[in-house]
């Protein structure tokens, strides 16, 4: 764009020019065009935004953020990860001054000194076969120059938010071909506002028009905030089918809107499909005959096609009024009822139930499991949201270098985890502080390992005669107690103490460097970074960030401990069917060895209950079994995403099921799908974290970088691909996992 081309068409010039404004502003400009009362306004183009990206660099961070693997091979998190480092860019690169002039010469012009909307207008955006509505970003009631121009930067980066990027990645568009151009109209303030429908989006067929108002802004309908009254309506006639009124207290009885009103907005709807040829769906504000028209775009359809994920992808951005409802809810009513039920099943004496009340313990905790996952779908992932947009919202406000500056906002939060694995390096203190109980937990170890886990009680008999032994097993049995009711994959960690002791024993022989504490970026203090953001929010909106916080941190801590939480449900289910199968195999009724699963439990009910009954259930199979990889098979170089920095060589150890735990040894490489907050503990051991799953977010990035322990992640296949024993090289300032001896001397690196 050449430094004299205008970047900027006002709203009535917009016409056709999709290319150029974008379809939101040129579907606007015709209704102008057209006679439509339309909010005043301008377009920016899209040549604005390649000018921007183009001469910024942009544009090679964008390729660079989206070229490390194939866009269908990125997991949503990595997704995510890439849109968070490419909007952190955007909002540290200024606009170019030539355009800068322009939008606030074009403010000045068509718009004056009132609040307007930021509104995204790319190319194709709303389309009859194609939809992002919602997906990239608009931003109401923005006031002042410098302002609008950051809004602006929001609404391109928008165009690269892992929402966006998920739903061209379902349509097979290509991302590095998208464009945005951005609308800028005045705010326009009505008692009342809503959306209308040419034709009922449920039954498109039926000869219907569908309306909604609320009171006040248009924005409290589409949020969801404020239930709508609701008119269906014949097309034709305009005679009302059904009228059902929103829920508003006890003041909100009377339509918000009255016969001349339905009929001024049947007759909108009519005139814009008769100008664009398709049925629209309006966005619209104020009473007739003031009635404004804010947007017009088909109408997709109410059923998406097989596959079709947008509803799943507009998840993605949840409100905060929703975030922190869910917050409220998840905290204070569910997590608390959550960890009541898994403490009222530990503390039932199952030995004491007879066969039919063991059944009936059964059935019972496998609903309780079912219950609760489906509550864990629907409730506890959408709030992992929280820790997401506060990213989101810290990076926009402070604009930092690292995008990744916000976590030091959550630390010192209160985890399950985090408890256990401090109760852990306390026990591991306590045995490294005894040279005679250390000696002989190591016997107690070895003799472990060749020996069935029953005899674990004899085993560690002889502890209690030694000075501190008794102290030592009381607390131990106190922290497996308390925190190793879990399962990892099929392995009920409380079974097997022997897992636990040989943990303990790693971290009272592991002497970190004393250079680690050196290698953490301590970065801001806690209090140091809240001040920064309440100071870049401003205090007109402090209460508003105070809140972001406030659901950041609870979704933090709860990402940790509801997974373990419900997976005390899951133990204790397994509990149960550990019983009900040593019964029927002392009454001599079981055969071959079952596979230990949920499917399990309809059988053995049954068959606690019915002597005559025939067991039919899946037979076991080797839980560590996985496909191992020719050493010839294996590439030297396996790429990811560097999670976090450092270099370090070691053997791999592959984690992949609860009986691998305990051939862990402080120094090895942790190599797993994910690192999961039942395994946290293992993490200070370790050499290096390889996962297949990536993310700087989950838990093992953070928890690595946290230690400065180096962390790559979302490398394929890195279970099957990298084998026990392996030697590697992790470097996670790269992302790449070097197989075989280091090319580098890593005291120098």
């Amino acid at each position: 764009m050449g430094s004299q081309e205008s970047c900027i068409v006002p709203l009535g010039a917009a016409g056709a020019e999709d290319g150029l404004v974008g379809g939101k502003a040129a579907k606007l400009g015709s209704l102008i065009q057209a006679g439509f009362r339309v909010p005043r306004g301008f377009g920016i183009t899209t040549k604005a935004y390649e000018q921007f990206i183009n001469k910024s660099g942009l544009s090679d961070k964008i390729a660079m953020e989206l070229g490390r693997k194939p866009l269908e091979a990125m997991r949503w998190e990595e997704l995510w990860d890439a849109a968070l480092r490419i909007r952190s860019a955007f909002m540290q690169t200024e606009v170019p001054e030539t355009i800068a002039v322009q939008i606030r010469q074009a403010l000045a012009e068509h718009i004056g000194d009132g609040a307007v909307a930021v509104r995204s207008s790319a190319p194709g955006e709303d389309s009859q076969q194609v939809s992002f509505a919602g997906l990239h970003e608009s931003i109401v009631g923005v006031k002042g120059d410098r302002a609008v121009l950051d809004a602006v930067r929001v609404v391109w980066a928008s165009l690269w938010s892992d929402a966006a990027l998920l739903y061209r990645r379902e349509l097979s568009l290509d991302p590095h071909r998208s464009r945005m151009a951005v609308l800028v109209q005045a705010v326009e303030l009505a008692e009342c506002s809503g959306v209308a429908f040419g034709r009922d989006p449920r039954s498109p067929d039926a000869d219907r028009a569908m309306i909604e108002a609320v009171p006040g802004p248009c924005a409290l309908l589409v949020d969801g905030s404020v239930d709508p009254d609701h008119w269906t309506m014949e097309r034709t006639s305009g005679a009302l089918i059904e009228w059902r009124p929103g829920r508003r207290g006890p003041d909100g009885d009377e339509p918000l809107l009255n016969t001349q009103d339905l009929t001024h907005l049947l007759g909108v709807l009519s005139r814009i499909e008769a100008l664009f040829g398709w049925p629209p769906d309006v966005e619209w504000t104020g009473l007739s005959p003031d009635m404004v028209v804010l947007q017009a775009r088909p109408i997709t359809t109410s059923r998406p096609a097989a596959g079709d994920e947008r509803g799943w992808y507009l998840t993605l951005r949840p409100n905060l009024r929703r975030l922190s409802a869910l917050a409220d809810r998840v905290a204070g009513e569910l997590i608390p009822e959550l960890e009541s039920e898994g403490t009222r099943l530990a503390a039932h004496d199952l030995a004491a139930c007879t066969d039919a009340e063991l059944a009936a313990a059964l059935l019972a905790r496998a609903e309780s499991v079912r219950r609760w996952k489906d509550i864990y779908w629907d409730e506890f992932i959408p709030l992992a949201h929280g820790v997401r947009q506060l990213g989101r919202y810290y990076a926009d406000a402070v604009r930092p270098n690292d995008p990744y500056e916000f976590v030091g906002l959550l630390k010192s939060v209160d985890m399950i985890a985090s408890r256990r694995n401090q109760a852990m390096a306390a026990l591991a203190e306590r045995l490294r502080a005894n040279v005679s109980l250390i000696k002989a937990v190591s016997g107690v170890r070895v003799a472990q390992a060749d020996a069935n886990k029953t005899m674990w009680p004899e085993m560690v008999e002889p502890l209690r005669q030694l000075p501190g032994g008794q102290e030592f097993l009381d607390a131990f049995d106190a922290l497996a107690a308390e925190f190793m009711d879990v399962m990892y994959g099929s392995q009920r960690l409380l079974d097997r103490p022997d897992l636990l002791l040989h943990t303990v024993l790693e971290l009272a022989d592991f002497a970190a460097p004393t250079d680690r504490s050196a290698m953490l970026d301590q970065g801001l203090v806690r209090l140091e970074l809240e001040e920064r953001l309440f100071d870049a929010i401003g205090p007109a909106r402090r209460d508003e960030a105070a809140e972001v916080l406030r659901v950041g941190r609870v979704s933090w801590q709860l990402r940790d401990d509801d997974n373990l939480l419900l997976s005390r449900l899951e133990s204790q289910l397994d509990r149960a069917v550990a019983m009900a199968l040593d019964r029927l195999r002392a009454a001599g009724r079981l055969g071959q060895e079952p596979r230990r699963t949920g499917d399990l439990v309809p059988a053995l009910a049954t068959a606690l209950t019915d002597s005559e009954a025939v067991l039919d259930l899946p037979t076991a199979t080797p839980e560590d079994a996985r496909v191992e990889i020719l050493s010839q098979d294996t590439p030297r170089q396996l790429i990811g995403q560097p999670a976090s920095p450092g270099l370090a060589s070691g053997r791999v150890c592959c984690i992949t099921a609860g009986e691998d735990i305990g051939r862990f040894r402080s120094g090895n490489v942790l190599v797993c799908d994910a690192i999961q907050p039942m395994m946290t503990h293992l993490v200070p051991l370790a050499a290096a974290v390889v996962e297949r799953r990536g993310g700087m977010l989950i838990h093992g990035a953070i928890i690595a970088r946290e230690m400065g322990i180096p962390c790559v992640n979302g490398v394929a296949r890195a279970v099957e691909q990298l084998r026990d024993g392996d030697l590697v090289t992790v470097d996670g300032y790269l992302g790449i996992v070097t197989v075989g001896p280091p090319e580098f001397d890593l005291e120098l690196a």
